[in-house]
């Protein structure tokens, strides 16, 4: 049994899947949507024959197809009807997507796998609602506002990268789809600063897993995550820095502001121009503010069933 899929993948039985197989669909639908002929002969522990007829007569039902992707193939799960059976049907997995977040998708259920027994919190809902019954506003989780013809829409947490929560601290995984730069790693752990920093508040440690392809982004990702943390500091909760967390706040806010395009903000420091040479002013300062960390651990995490030959 695989606690964090709550017995959702009992109701795969309609759709002729039970036991291990059933627990495989419900896997890949909450926490990628896509996967490889290699990651569920793994799972299941069959051939790579078998797997091509599993997916095959998946797609003559009409309830996945095959992707390209890097001159491969993936198989994508888009049955709406599969979806909504796990309680998920509004979550964007099924869509086709581009290579980078098709990549990020599996290396995300590449880790899970390995690591099936955590309390992952597969959907939004799910993250949202963790986090809040620790009374934690929903304020400070990373959020995304896209526009439409309809309004707005707020997505919290956008990248749906892993993120596990329980008594004993917070699992936050990064997804590195072979980036050039550690742009999107850093961008990462900006949105997450404050809901770390307030899980760490509450005596939740938080641990960052890179999950990676390549040697580069192994050793970039080690780089970045050690500058999070502070191996240094006395066991327990350490004296934070209040200037230096300030500044990263305000940075932080006045970043979303013009992102989100929030008037309130712009209008506070005069113009955009006015909000950028504010943006400048704060990181000036922070360089003389004092460190703290901003994770309790970190682990960078090769994927093998990805990489090479085997993808």
């Amino acid at each position: 049994m695989i606690a964090h899929l709550k017995g959702r993948e009992k109701a795969l039985e309609a759709f002729g899947w039970t036991g291990r197989e059933a627990e495989w669909i419900a896997l890949a639908c909450l926490h990628s949507g896509v996967f490889t002929r290699d990651q569920i002969s793994d799972w299941l522990g069959i051939h790579r024959r078998s797997a091509r007829r599993f997916i095959r007569d998946m797609s003559d039902r009409r309830l996945a197809s095959s992707d390209p992707l890097a001159g491969r193939r993936v198989c994508r799960i888009y049955a709406r009807a599969v979806y909504r059976a796990l309680g998920a049907e509004d979550i964007r997995h099924r869509r086709i997507a581009s290579v980078p977040v098709l990549l990020r998708r599996l290396l995300s259920l590449d880790y899970v796998m390995g690591h099936a027994d955590q309390a992952w919190l597969p959907t939004e809902p799910e993250k949202v609602a963790a986090f809040e019954a620790l009374g934690l506003d929903r304020e400070i989780l990373p959020v995304r506002v896209y526009r439409g013809g309809g309004g707005n829409t707020r997505r919290h947490f956008p990248l749906k990268l892993p993120v596990a929560l329980d008594a004993g601290g917070a699992v936050f995984v990064y997804a590195d789809p072979g980036h050039d730069t550690a742009t999107g790693l850093h961008a990462w752990g900006r949105a997450h600063r404050e809901l770390w920093g307030a899980l760490r508040d509450r005596g939740r440690p938080v641990e960052a897993v890179a999950v990676v392809l390549g040697d580069g982004e192994f050793d970039r990702a080690e780089k970045v995550l050690a500058n999070w943390t502070d191996p240094a500091r006395p066991t327990g909760r350490p004296a934070a820095s209040a200037t230096g967390r300030e500044i990263r706040r305000e940075i932080e806010r006045i970043e979303q502001g013009i992102r989100g395009r929030d008037e309130s903000v712009t209008q506070e420091h005069g113009s955009l121009r006015g909000c950028l040479a504010r943006l400048a002013e704060l990181r000036a300062a922070l360089p003389n503010a004092p460190s703290e960390a901003m994770i309790d651990g970190f682990t960078v995490w090769r994927s093998s069933r990805l990489s090479g030959d085997v993808f």
